[in-house]
């Protein structure tokens, strides 16, 4: 089910939040359980198995790390490599097989077809965080498995996070308030969110997917720029606003989430860039593998180790193909770049360092966006030598028009610069009558806009 689907504005959002006001705080987490679990089923009803599983598992390794704490690191590790066999039987076995297939040549093993669950590596990621948080000491283990299941299925940031560390909302589990003024944040951000999914990035996805599906013969130079600078802020705008929506969701419900995303494309290096963007995965990585593989506090040769590492896994987390592998370590690379020295010049020069990494993570998103290697290479030649690719019998205006043009106008000054130039104008409007009725104005237009297109995609769903 789609945050941006009209059964979920209409239908389950409303009855949600509706019924869960009449409850108690307790019966209102049993209330919000069986919604999440209806809303996951909604979609894929024979993974609620899988979900079920996956939160007894946690929920009984953290009570042995408890129980039994001279043997705590051995149950660590069963615990780590259960989670990890259950992400890698359902994302990964497919990429092992077809590995394997290139190295044996000849001896071709059948490619086993098994459906992905839908935002199986946001909820693992969410049970390993307090699995190992129970192992450090940072949080009790949670004895109520009812609650514990709450955190690993909450519905608001289920699918496609941010990713939610169990010590930041165990204490809300038990003990959150409820407010008006709590409530009205949350719709507004919701507000903010489905626009940017339903006016933004709808809109720009439907030219980039028509482009891209071009065949490669009858793509120009100019058309493969129109694509990539597309689908650059598609992504931002469609994940950004997911996760927009998850965090008003949660506000709704009386949570308080983490920011996911800080006006990444103005960051003034990739470093930067990635403090920025999916806030929740990167500092994931950064507590959960770079600082116990030693960070930087050892050696410089290991500390590039350690940022390639965290930067391979990164792209391998992102899905089973080849070219989020490279997309991981294309990105690592600029950031060791930028430690050898790179990132003092960039310090120096800050046009130069924006329009620097801008390009970069620009480039970057062509290697995400399309998994054939071999259609990266051809589409990079029509990126970077432009003018020797004109003949088509396609044109960018066939593609784009003005109302397409007008949206990416609109996207570009929504990616930072002017929120910051007006950021005391911004916090008066905030919840005053004016913005009320802009608000209003946004979800009738994403309303109208969803009853008159079934397009509705979702990027970050198929990870």
């Amino acid at each position: 089910m789609l945050f941006s689907s009209m059964i979920f504005l209409w239908l389950f959002l409303p009855a949600v939040l509706i019924i869960s006001r009449f409850l108690k705080l307790r019966q209102q987490n049993v209330f919000l359980l069986l919604s999440s679990l209806l809303f996951y089923a909604w979609g894929e009803p024979r993974y609620v198995l899988l979900m079920l599983v996956s939160i007894v598992l946690n929920w009984g390794t953290g009570v042995l790390l408890e129980r039994f704490p001279e043997r705590k690191k051995a149950v660590l590790w069963i615990g780590v490599v259960l989670n990890l066999s259950l992400l890698g039987y359902f994302k990964y076995l497919g990429l092992l097989v077809r590995t394997l297939n290139h190295l044996l040549r000849g001896r071709e093993l059948e490619i086993p077809q098994i459906a992905l669950p839908i935002g199986i590596s946001f909820f693992t990621f969410q049970a390993l965080s307090y699995v190992i948080d129970v192992y450090r000491g940072e949080c009790r283990a949670q004895k109520n498995v009812m609650d514990l299941a709450l955190y690993i299925s909450f519905f608001p940031q289920l699918i496609a996070g941010p990713i939610v560390k169990y010590r930041d909302v165990n204490d809300q589990i038990r003990n959150r308030v409820i407010t008006p003024e709590k409530t009205a944040q949350g719709i507004r951000r919701f507000i903010y969110g489905l626009a940017k999914k339903v006016l933004i990035s709808n809109v720009l996805a439907q030219s980039a997917d028509q482009i891209y599906a071009l065949d490669m013969q009858e793509m120009t130079g100019a058309l493969a720029w129109m694509a990539a600078i597309l689908y650059t802020f598609q992504i931002y705008y469609d994940f950004s606003g997911y996760s927009d929506m998850a965090i008003g969701l949660g506000k709704m419900f009386g949570f308080t989430f983490n920011e996911n995303f800080n006006y990444p494309y103005m960051s003034l290096s990739i470093r930067e860039f990635w403090r920025r963007w999916h806030i929740s995965l990167s500092t994931w990585f950064r507590e959960y593998v770079y600082i116990p593989l030693g960070g930087n506090r050892r050696r410089t040769a290991r500390t590039y180790v350690n940022l390639g590492i965290v930067f391979l896994l990164t792209g391998i987390w992102h899905g089973a193909s080849y070219n989020f592998i490279f997309w991981g370590l294309y990105h690592g690379a600029f950031s060791i770049l930028e430690r050898l020295g790179f990132g003092k010049f960039l310090e120096k020069h800050k046009v130069t360092s924006f329009l620097y990494t801008f390009l970069v993570v620009h480039f970057g998103w062509i290697l995400f966006r399309i998994e054939s290697m071999r259609q990266i290479w051809e589409f990079g030649k029509r990126i970077l030598l432009p003018w020797r690719y004109t003949a088509s019998h396609f044109s960018v205006w066939e593609f784009v028009n003005l109302h397409t043009i007008f949206i990416l106008v609109c996207a570009v000054l929504g990616m930072g610069a002017l929120q910051k130039l007006t950021a005391e104008k911004l916090e008066k409007w905030k919840l005053s009558i004016p913005e009320l009725v802009y608000c209003a104005a946004l979800l009738l237009l994403c309303i109208s806009a969803l009853a008159g297109n079934t397009y509705n995609p979702f990027i970050y769903f198929r990870f």
